[in-house]
């Protein structure tokens, strides 16, 4: 009988297996109704006012928060009031007349229907990973290790001991910053090194990943930084640095992209514009919140407000306040500070994200549609305002000065204009270990066009 019931099990298709992309689309476009009626229901026949007043209150925050990005002194004092004022006095409105928790169930259920939306759109399984080559370990390998790079992450994790004692040779770098670290890496293949790693930032890892691929020599990268991004997607574990080193003796190797503005290397994006000018100031590393609020304002609309132009085949687009270019796309909107995940590092595409932006209304409609057409419709000069999303094997990036303040994985750089970004596929040899925890799929963001063609079968299952 037991027998029987188990054949009965495995004949049956598992329970997960219906919920299909499709099935996540149709279960978020009827919870995304469902938040929309609540109000009215519970408000009876004023409840498309109440509805219009909740969507005010949110207009009225973008807007402040616009004013307190754009502008100093009273109006930035105004606008972060009306961030806080306007949500708590739609609030209060909807508390005083018995709407406060169908409000609340709104926006729970809203909640609900963008996981949903999300869960639907993501891939049913992860990007394939760039092919493994099963390598032997280096005989001399070189790594550069600079103490100051995440809270003193070399110290910490007692990096410098562990890769000696794996047989490396390693360098620290001198704390105060004046070390060229691209030259002694140079010095180092001059004298026989077979490997090159780096034990820091992202902005380190890019000078020494140049000089590798230069030379064809696998690059091992330690991620010692704050962020180290290009160590996330390489599903690598940022938790735990140390573990890295285990490529030293039991690795693999990949072949990923590069991505050069000019002459600089990038292992994850070139910015322009408004960030890059914000980094480029001195006072940006010690004292980042202040500075960044100090210098926005007339980078934002005044006189000072860089306006880059961008050719990216037969896109072109004038006026941009900021544009990032960077090594492979990114999976999301993003900034250029916390950018999103890369679904792959060996595309041979660059992203690119533009974005111009000149007062509140417009600030509005990029907060209330974030995520702008990943590429135009054709030829032409794109939206007036807004954000725009490409990819392009190269991209020029154009300006009225000589030169261009450019944010290069974080370290401030001026090149001369104009700047051709570029990608070359395959160019860096990277080595990492065997074992290694992966980069999960993220949830992209909800498409509400796409979860719609997928509710009624029109896009491929996984979107």
């Amino acid at each position: 009988m037991r027998t029987g019931r188990r054949e009965r099990s495995a004949g049956r298709p598992a329970a997960a297996s219906r919920w299909t992309p499709a099935v996540w689309a149709r279960l978020a476009l009827i919870t995304l109704f469902a938040a929309a009626l609540v109000p009215p229901a519970a408000a009876g026949a004023a409840g498309a006012a109440w509805v219009l007043l909740g969507v005010a209150g949110l207009v009225l925050a973008a807007a402040g928060l616009w004013w307190a990005l754009a502008h100093a002194g009273l109006v930035r004092i105004a606008g972060l009031v009306l961030v806080v004022a306007a949500p708590l006095a739609v609030l209060a409105l909807y508390a005083r007349h018995g709407l406060l928790m169908p409000a609340v169930l709104s926006l729970a259920l809203w909640a609900l229907a963008l996981a949903a939306a999300r869960v639907a759109l993501t891939p049913r399984a992860a990007a394939s990973p760039p092919p493994e080559a099963a390598v032997a370990p280096p005989l001399r390998p070189w790594v550069a290790m600079n103490p100051r790079s995440g809270d003193g992450k070399v110290a910490r994790f007692r990096l410098a001991e562990r890769a000696r004692a794996a047989g490396a040779d390693v360098v620290l770098l001198d704390p105060g910053g004046h070390d060229d670290v691209a030259e002694r890496a140079r010095q180092a293949v001059r004298d026989g090194a077979d490997l090159l790693a780096v034990a820091g930032g992202d902005g380190t890892q890019a000078l020494v990943a140049e000089v590798a691929a230069a030379h064809d020599l696998p690059f091992l990268v330690i991620p010692a930084g704050t962020r180290n991004h290009f160590a996330l997607d390489l599903g690598l574990d940022r938790e735990d640095p140390a573990a890295a080193l285990e490529a030293l003796t039991d690795g693999v190797e990949l072949r990923v992209d590069l991505g050069f503005a000019a002459d600089r290397v990038f292992v994850n994006n070139a910015s322009f514009g408004v960030y890059a000018a914000v980094v480029g100031d001195p006072a940006y590393r010690e004292e980042k919140l202040r500075t960044t609020l100090q210098a926005l304002p007339p980078l934002l609309t005044g006189d000072a407000a860089p306006r880059l132009r961008m050719r990216a085949g037969a896109t072109r687009l004038d006026g941009l306040q900021a544009l990032l270019v960077s090594n492979n796309p990114y999976r999301r909107f993003v900034d250029t500070a916390h950018p999103g995940r890369r679904e792959r590092l060996d595309s041979g595409l660059l992203g690119v994200l533009c974005v111009r932006v000149d007062n509140a209304a417009e600030a509005v409609g990029v907060l209330a549609g974030a995520h702008a057409p990943d590429t135009p419709d054709g030829p032409g000069e794109g939206p007036a305002a807004g954000v725009l999303r490409l990819t392009a094997p190269d991209v020029v990036v154009e300006a009225d000065t000589p030169t261009v303040a450019v944010g290069i994985d974080g370290e401030s750089v001026r090149l001369p204009a104009p700047v051709v970004c570029r990608i070359v596929p395959g160019a860096l040899r990277v080595r990492v270990p065997r074992r290694r925890p992966g980069t999960p799929p993220r949830r992209p963001p909800a498409d509400w066009r796409r979860v719609r063609d997928l509710a009624r079968h029109r896009t491929r299952t996984g979107g």
